[in-house]
């Protein structure tokens, strides 16, 4: 009885984090990862930093929404399935409803037509900015990239600008990023058998 209880308590807990995330974060999924980090690895202390930027690294790579792909990630490793859904519906519900209240109430001309929303939306633009750069900075960090190493993101993100055919395919750079780091580790197994 007591571990149901504690159960639902983290359940609860767990939807309640995600929906204040998916309801304050203006910006999309790079916007709410700082939130997210502060939440889950720093209050809450669920997952360790170098764990959520795996998670990170994996939920860019998959299909769907950023935000709802590392809550469900979150989710799985607190309470396997359960946890998942718990935390896939606290990211989406608040979206969902925002959204839907928007579609119903607000216009398109509405949006323009009305200097008070536009103001509003012109003003959200540097916050949603900033929300942005703070996790680059700190996965930066994080991932212990140096002046030796910042030239692999730079480079890859001015080829992907470049719009050069077939060079500024995403894809590319995260099946040889895959393949880099795959190869790097077998390397660093066979130096450690050979120590041995």
């Amino acid at each position: 009885m007591e571990n149901e209880t504690k159960e639902r308590h983290l359940l609860w807990t767990l939807f309640i984090t995600f929906v204040k995330i998916g309801a304050f974060t203006f910006g999309g999924g790079w916007a709410m990862i700082s939130i997210i980090q502060r939440e889950v690895v720093d209050k809450r202390h669920w997952i360790e930093n170098e764990e959520f930027l795996d998670l990170l690294a994996v939920a860019q790579s998959l299909p769907g929404i950023l935000a709802v792909n590392i809550s469900v990630s979150v989710g799985d490793k607190l309470r396997g399935m359960r946890g998942s859904i718990v935390a896939a519906l606290g990211t989406i519900l608040p979206c969902f409803c925002i959204i839907l209240a928007i579609a119903i109430f607000l216009t398109p001309e509405l949006i323009t037509g009305n200097p008070v929303i536009s103001a509003i939306f012109k003003g959200i633009r540097p916050a949603v900015v900033a929300l942005i750069v703070a996790p680059v900075i700190t996965s930066a960090k994080a991932a212990r990239i140096g002046w030796k190493t910042a030239w692999i993101p730079v480079a890859v993100a001015l080829m992907i600008w470049s719009k050069i055919p077939y060079l500024s395919n995403p894809i590319l750079y995260i099946v040889l990023g895959g393949l880099t780091g795959w190869w790097q580790l077998h390397i660093y197994n066979k130096r450690t058998k050979q120590q041995q």
